[in-house]
């Protein structure tokens, strides 16, 4: 959490010297009589260690105060309950009286003891018994981040009162430490190992010295010297032996350390590695941390700039332990410890996605699901992108323009990810044809669609690689899918899919057409199940006739059962890139020239993808 001020409340009994440590503060020198409350004072950020703006606020202990004291509580946002030395009563009303007070108005707020008036001791002025004195107090107050002793007679430790009183609320140990047992609390154990793990580049459960200092200059904008990176190795080595190898610091070492950092007050090294690698005070993530503002247009759309797929194949890599190009169950569990959980469980479609012969998620098939998540949710790529510690994540994103102004105006879109919709009747083989995108086999059970499914693969088009993201939204959304511009907006195609051999499947997406206006999308019709006896289409108008009675060419036959796929996937990804040579509006103006020719001047410019539409084009006879 990132503050600009701190307001520090003073509160103990009578005459334990508050206003005195107040006025020593501003004057840097003790002022024999004061007024009994010191009106606040402002301290401005830059005479601060910490940078911020602090106000210190005193108050009185006599009762007829007591309201002004209960609103100075509420507004404080650490509290120092002051007692002196010297005076026993002081001390025991600690706990007898003013925490428990303060629980009444204000839970879990900081609190910092400060014992005043050590001049009296003279010379020396150290207490030995100090810790033996508070740990009863500690032990059944939680909310006291700290004692510290001082003189505000004697100017001693004044300033390490008010730094002590910062910390506690910049730096606050009780979300990290747990000082009753001496021990890192789970959730900072569970934040600190996902930041090993982060900088563990090898990921060998070992940082070598390398790996420190990288980790040293990130977190803290300079390297440490070969002297002091030794000295640090030989204090775990001294006091925590398991915490260094051979090879370096290991993951209970590098706990040990921050262990070390609290236990000698310096929290504040703690907390700025956690707030570096995204933490909030309570240990979740920030949430300028994994969603940081973007100014998306609507009509627009986002993919991975070719940075985001170099870091994530890296990912892919470091993971594969195994080296067989493949991610299994524990190497992908392995992974998302390093997030609350594998995002692609809990999106709610159905997916599938390219693995091995085992099962296992390959490097293809890791790249094409992140392409897939970020078409459907962006700020998830975001969101992991952050958790798997990629700095600057808005910068690796890539803004398309989708609007239907932008397709008339460019021929050609350049662009990595393209999208289609896949719609057709029951039984028309849309799920096979979105399994035969990831190489999945055809199998003869047909299974009704009952949630979103959705699929991506990578395809080589000419020299580079592009993705091609199907999605089936199922018959009964249909109807709610095409009444929606803003959802048809968001693919590159349509395809229309029915099945050659039912009489009664061309009528279905004939149907579609003819209710929903579709003018200005381009459209691909696929007539599936080719190894079977095609029958006569129970419409007005047979499919072939249909598509060129409307500018389009007659549909792309294929079988997924065969695999005779007529490069049907490259086909899309080619309307993709030309979506007007799929237009009907737009093939219909073309009536005065020679089909062929039309169709060569369009698609002459993506030579990459000049077979697939060429085939797709040739289906339309030259009249």
């Amino acid at each position: 959490m990132s503050r600009n001020d701190v307001r520090i409340l003073l509160v103990g009994d009578d005459k334990v010297g508050k206003s005195s440590i107040v006025t020593s503060l501003i004057k840097d020198a003790f002022i024999p009589n004061v007024q009994h409350v010191i009106p606040e004072i402002t301290i401005p950020p830059e005479v601060t260690p910490e940078n911020v703006v602090t106000y210190i606020v005193d108050s009185s202990a006599h009762k007829e105060n007591r309201e002004q004291l209960n609103s100075e509580i509420r507004k404080a946002d650490v509290i120092c309950v002051v007692y002196a030395v010297d005076n026993k009563e002081s001390f025991d009303r600690i706990s007898s009286f003013w925490i428990p007070y303060i629980r009444t108005i204000r839970n879990n707020i900081s609190i910092i003891l400060v014992g005043n008036k050590i001049d009296v001791r003279g010379e020396n002025t150290t207490n030995e018994n100090l810790k033996e004195e508070i740990m009863p107090i500690l032990k059944n107050f939680k909310e006291i981040e700290t004692c510290i002793e001082c003189s505000a007679k004697s100017n001693i430790n004044i300033s390490e009162v008010i730094y002590f009183a910062q910390k506690a609320i910049l730096y606050p140990t009780a979300p990290i430490y747990d000082s009753q047992i001496n021990a890192l609390k789970p959730e900072c154990v569970k934040a600190l190992s996902r930041i090993f793990k982060l900088c563990d580049l090898k990921n060998n459960g070992i940082l070598s010295d390398e790996e420190i200092m990288k980790f040293q200059k990130y977190c803290f904008s300079q390297p440490l010297s070969e002297e002091e990176l030794f000295q640090v190795k030989e204090i775990i080595k001294e006091n925590y032996p398991e915490g260094i190898s051979e090879n370096g610091l290991t993951q209970n070492g590098f706990l040990f350390l921050h262990k070390l950092f609290i236990c000698q007050g310096s929290v504040e090294t703690t907390w700025k590695v956690l707030r570096k690698y995204g933490y909030d005070d309570d240990l979740s993530f920030r949430e300028d941390f994994i969603h940081p503002k973007m100014d998306i247009p609507e009509e627009c759309k986002i993919e991975l700039k070719k940075d985001g797929y170099e870091f994530l194949k890296n990912l892919f890599n470091k993971y594969d332990k195994n080296h067989d190009g493949a991610l299994n169950p524990l190497e992908l569990d392995e992974l998302f410890s390093l997030t609350p959980g594998n995002p692609w469980a809990s999106m709610d479609i159905q997916q599938s996605f390219i693995t091995d012969k085992n099962g296992n998620i390959t490097l293809q098939g890791f790249l094409s699901q992140w392409s897939l998540i970020t078409w459907l949710d962006y700020k998830v790529t975001l969101e992991y992108l952050a958790y798997f510690g990629y700095d600057n994540i808005t910068s690796v994103l890539k803004i398309i323009s989708m609007s239907k102004k932008h397709h008339k105006r460019n021929k050609k879109l350049k662009r990595n990810v393209y999208s289609c919709c896949v719609l057709g009747a029951t039984g028309s083989g849309k799920t096979s044809l979105l399994k035969g995108l990831i190489n999945k086999p055809f199998t003869e059970s047909y299974q009704t669609t009952t949630k979103r499914f959705c699929v991506a693969n990578s395809l080589m088009i000419g020299d580079g690689k592009k993705y091609l993201i199907m999605d089936e939204v199922g018959p009964k959304y249909d109807s709610e899918l095409l009444s929606s511009k803003k959802r048809l907006d968001t693919y590159d195609v349509l395809v229309f899919i029915y099945d050659s051999s039912d009489i009664h499947s061309f009528a279905y997406i004939a149907n579609l057409r003819k209710q929903y206006n579709l003018t200005g999308y381009p459209i691909v019709y696929i007539s599936t199940k080719n190894d079977c006896v095609a029958v006569e289409q129970g419409y007005e108008e047979q499919p072939d006739e249909y598509c060129r009675n409307i500018g389009l060419s007659i549909p792309v036959r294929i079988s997924l059962k065969t695999n005779t796929l007529s490069d049907v996937y490259n086909l899309i990804v080619g309307i993709g890139m030309n979506p007007k040579i799929a237009i009907s509006s737009y093939r219909q103006n073309l009536n005065q020239i020679p089909k062929l020719v039309a169709y060569a001047t369009l698609t002459a410019t993506s030579a990459a993808i000049i077979a697939g539409i060429l085939g797709y084009k040739m289906m339309k006879p030259v009249e």
